[in-house]
């Protein structure tokens, strides 16, 4: 995109923390000195874009958690970044009470409603400070953005918006709407902070069709009110999308269970599996070393080191979306060409301190006298690159160290395989039964993928023969309950997913070294060259971004908020295809989606796509969420859409195990009747 919401947030963030003016470019002057006050939600918002050091020059001498006890500072203007609760107004209003601050710049993440603003202006009269509240915004912010074209809705309480949370039996019609409206808030945050209206596409049926109802409503009815419309004038231009609008396209979780279980193969998306990896940070545990702790002493702790991988990482921005092999090697070759600049410095540092008046070396020294002083004047950077090449050899090896000791080679290939319907080497109980390769979790994930990917469910004496396996294997297979209701109802809607047919090229094996020299030891890790293949997300974005008529999104609802009146139509009105997209699935969402898209988008010249979620999980998290349905067994929830209801009705019926589709279909018909 023109901008990427990175920037568009960023620059946001700068002009609130400049009291709400544009910060002037190439500025001299040294800026006002402030205190910023933040809770958990705008700490969030805020770490993954602005550094301490970028905080300092905006004038930032002090950043504080609103619930934190801090000193009284009264010369010193406060700016606060908050979330509008009854919790964070009352601790502002206690703030205006003790007078902590000269003055006051009240910033709200989202909307604040009329009776919590009243609640400020009646504790300002009370503490004599109306004239030190000198501004009021709402920022309309609520969202994390984690990279140029990736944003999540929430960190602090993600389980509020959890796939548990929207898929659980026992769920209420109000804890529903709470949820929705919960996500809707923050993708009209969104769109207000890109500055665009998007034509809204999304499945029959799904929380996804809750979501695109409210927020076109939402879009539509700020629109209306042309007075207070955020969506004109400078907003609307900042957009830049003066000649289309793009396109949101709003998925379920449910319609791909299989990618979140996936064992990957790239960069980030091993670091975010394997790791502690969250809003762009990772936090790795230093070994111990080989010092021997003495006989009863008590056992040395575990330093801990966290990692920020962002944009100014240039190895990160060129390889997180590479194959681990080409990482490790790159790795490899930045130490090596770091080695090289590094010798090069001590030779001309040698040349320089030759004595004697021989000629020769008088003239060495004068040719030498320039080279050396570009090489003093780049050992900035230089420091860097080392700091660099530090930080993704330890990251690096920290990944490297669950791959061979888990085979995550092995079972990432194994279940390209198992997806891609191709011919297996092994069978998947040797797999499973298998004490060398990887958790109990890992088999579990293995398991799962397998009965997902599935035609024909394993009839009951083989699935009773892979539940012994995975029992003996440690595995709790409370996951399988509810992948196996989660299966029979899908099976009812449509046909089993598509992950396409290409399987991961391997190059055999690694040799004991990649070579002389090298930090990695990668003997018996395989060298798998990736395909690109389309994960269904994917696929649906190319249908409806291309506008190709495909039975899998040819019933999409097609929403416009710019239209005076809402249809429920699944025809789209524009027929050419899009330029701009974001998808959003709703229910969270995992890395491995979000580098299938950037590798999809990559072959469309001038096109551009987003990626966001209702959280960001990986594999082990998603399992803990699916662990927690209780009783599923004989409950289940689904969603039902009925074309001539303006809203979506949520039902839960206790069913069996053995549901038919004519069965399902007359429970239906007549909870209508």
């Amino acid at each position: 995109m023109a901008a990427g919401i990175r920037e568009k947030q960023t620059v946001a963030l700068k002009r609130m923390l400049n009291f709400n003016v544009p910060p002037v470019k190439n500025s001299t002057g040294e800026p006002v000195w402030k205190v910023l006050i933040y809770d958990r939600f705008g700490q969030d918002i805020i770490s993954p874009l602005l550094s301490v050091k970028e905080l300092r020059d905006m004038g930032i001498t002090l950043h504080l958690l609103l619930h934190s006890d801090r000193d009284a500072i009264p010369d010193v203007p406060a700016v606060y970044f908050v979330m509008p609760t009854e919790e964070n107004i009352d601790r502002m209003c206690q703030d205006l009470r003790n007078q902590l601050y000269e003055s006051y710049y009240l910033n709200f993440i989202s909307a604040i409603s009329r009776s919590k603003l009243e609640d400020i202006a009646n504790a300002a009269i009370g503490a004599n400070a109306v004239t030190q509240v000198a501004k009021v915004f709402d920022q309309y912010l609520n969202f994390i953005t984690l990279e140029d074209d990736m944003f999540v809705l929430c960190n602090q309480n993600k389980e509020l918006v959890s796939y548990r949370a929207i898929n659980r039996p026992d769920i209420t019609d109000t804890e529903m709407e709470t949820i929705m409206d919960t996500i809707v808030d923050s993708l009209f945050c969104f769109f207000v902070t890109l500055g665009a209206i998007p034509i809204i596409r999304c499945s029959r049926g799904t929380a996804a069709e809750m979501v695109a109802v409210k927020l076109d409503k939402k879009l539509r009815e700020n629109l209306r009110d042309a007075r207070n419309s955020l969506f004109t004038g400078d907003t609307l231009g900042a957009g830049q999308f003066s000649f289309q609008r793009p396109l949101l396209v709003l998925v379920d979780r449910n319609i791909d269970l299989a990618t979140p279980l996936h064992h990957t193969w790239t960069y980030q998306a091993l670091v975010h599996d394997v790791l502690d990896f969250h809003l762009n940070r990772v936090n790795l545990e230093e070994s111990a070393g080989t010092e021997s702790t003495p006989a009863g002493a008590r056992p040395k702790k575990k330093n801990k080191k966290s990692y920020d991988l962002t944009t100014s990482d240039k190895f990160w921005q060129k390889h997180k979306g590479s194959p681990f092999p080409e990482v490790a090697e790159s790795v490899q070759q930045e130490l090596e060409s770091y080695r090289a600049q590094e010798d090069e410095v001590k030779r001309l540092k040698s040349i320089m301190g030759i004595e004697g008046e021989d000629e020769g070396a008088i003239s060495m020294l004068s040719d030498n006298t320039a080279k050396l002083t570009s090489a003093v004047s780049s050992l900035p950077e230089l420091l860097e690159k080392k700091r660099l090449i530090d930080l993704h050899t330890n990251v690096a090896t920290a990944v490297l160290e669950h791959i061979k000791s888990r085979k995550l080679d092995v079972y990432f290939e194994y279940e390209e395989k198992i997806m891609s319907k191709s011919t297996l080497d092994k069978s998947l109980l040797d797999m499973i039964s298998d004490p060398d390769a990887g958790t109990p979790e890992d088999k579990m994930r293995l398991f799962l993928i397998y009965y997902i990917s599935s035609a024909q469910a394993p009839s009951e004496i083989d699935l009773e023969q892979y539940k012994k396996a995975l029992m003996d294997a440690g595995c709790n297979l409370a996951p399988l309950s509810y992948i196996k209701q989660w299966k029979a109802f899908t099976k009812m809607a449509s046909a089993p997913t598509s992950y396409g047919n290409a399987t991961p090229k391997p190059l055999g094996l690694f040799s004991r070294v990649m070579n002389t020299g090298s930090q990695f030891v990668m003997e018996g890790v395989k060298n798998l060259v990736l395909k690109q293949q389309n994960l269904p997300v994917t696929r649906i974005l190319d249908n409806l971004m291309e506008m190709k008529s495909n039975p899998e999104t040819d019933d999409y609802r097609y929403f416009d908020p710019k239209m005076l009146r809402g249809s429920d139509s699944s025809v789209p009105r524009n027929k050419n295809p899009f330029q701009e997209a974001i998808v959003f699935v709703v229910g969270g969402g995992n890395y491995i989606e979000y580098q299938n898209l950037i590798d999809y988008i990559k072959g469309k010249q001038g096109k551009h796509v987003l990626y966001g979620c209702s959280e960001l999980f990986n594999a082990t998290q998603f399992i803990k969420q699916v662990d927690n349905f209780d009783n599923f067994y004989n409950i289940y929830y689904f969603f039902i859409s009925v074309p001539a209801w303006p809203e979506i009705r949520l039902k839960h019926y206790y069913l069996d195990g053995n549901v038919t589709t004519e069965n399902c279909y007359n429970i239906q018909i007549s909870s209508y009747l």
